[in-house]
């Protein structure tokens, strides 16, 4: 009977490490590809709007695609600072030194949306910052593992996130 018990604990055990552990090791990699592929297009996405001034819906959306096609679903976070160089106090346009402190707007992701549907572009000045963070809100397989594995808790937890942020360098006619 002794001998019967360890031999299934043995089994039991040779069948938690020769396909349990490969899975998770395979559902981490799985979520560092998608991690790599989401910082890749959210970089892609703030460079170009810092390059060129301007943030289309036709780029957003195309952002949105890009990183959902991962088969995750994110929680996108973008903020924009528009730069207020309170021009009254200045001294002249061609001197660099300014008298004063420059303020910043802050327009956050409902507020650009809200802009994107009505103009389908928000343009940008030389100065002004953008902010994007993306963060997924499934549990992905690895999670899933480990929650049951480690009993790892949490609801706020996230396997996969990318943040970038940048200002703008280009010039462009403001609207908003």
């Amino acid at each position: 009977m002794g001998d019967s018990l360890i031999t299934m604990v043995a089994i039991f055990l040779a069948a938690i490490l020769m396909f349990i552990f490969p899975l998770i090791s395979i559902s981490e990699r799985t979520d560092d590809v998608s991690e790599l592929s989401i910082q890749t297009a959210t970089t892609e996405f703030v460079d170009k709007v810092r390059t060129t001034g301007k943030l289309t819906l036709q780029d957003y959306d195309k952002y949105i695609s890009t990183i959902t096609s991962t088969g995750n679903s994110f929680d996108v976070d973008i903020e924009i600072q528009i730069l207020d160089e309170n021009p009254g106090v200045k001294t002249t346009q061609a001197e660099m030194t300014k008298i004063g402190e420059n303020l910043y707007y802050h327009f956050y992701t409902s507020q650009v949306e809200e802009m994107l549907n009505n103009n389908a572009t928000v343009r940008l000045k030389e100065g002004d910052r953008i902010s994007v963070t993306a963060k997924n809100t499934n549990q992905t397989i690895a999670q899933i593992l480990k929650n049951f594995f480690y009993q790892i808790a949490g609801n706020d937890t996230y396997q996969i996130a990318a943040q970038h942020a940048g200002i703008v360098t280009a010039n462009g006619t403001t609207i908003y």
